[in-house]
């Protein structure tokens, strides 16, 4: 079997257990299926299944079923992901206020405030 066919075969099957599992379960999927190919298994699964060669290099196989470190019902670790801008920079909530304040329309009491500019508006004024 030519590697072509080989990496259609192997897409149909990723397309279809892509939809009953997880994302643990598509990584461990695809690793197993790498390892069975032997070698050049990860570059041709890669290929097939749009996941990294480092991803199937890595897999989850030598961890162990319950490697994961995550909570149940999780992915992945809480925590993760690009910080929120207001984190990394403080000052950017107060200069926001400053912007918002003049336009600012409805109760002054609701925490929900209402304002004429759009974010593109504030965006470009934050910038300057």
């Amino acid at each position: 079997m030519c590697n072509g066919d080989l990496v259609e075969k192997i897409r149909r099957k990723f397309e279809c257990l892509s939809e009953v599992l997880d994302e643990r379960g598509r990584r461990v999927w695809a690793a197993v299926e790498a390892e069975a190919l032997g070698y050049g298994g990860q570059s041709i699964v890669a290929q097939a299944t749009g996941l990294s060669r480092t991803t199937l290099h890595r897999g989850d196989l030598e961890n162990g079923p319950d490697a994961s470190n995550c909570p149940p019902g999780r992915m992945r670790k809480k925590g993760g992901g690009r910080k929120k801008l207001t984190q990394t920079r403080p000052e950017l909530s107060m200069a926001l206020e400053r912007l918002v304040e003049p336009t600012t329309q409805g109760d002054p009491e609701n925490p929900l405030r209402w304002t004429c500019r759009s974010t593109q508006q504030l965006n470009a004024a934050l910038g300057e």
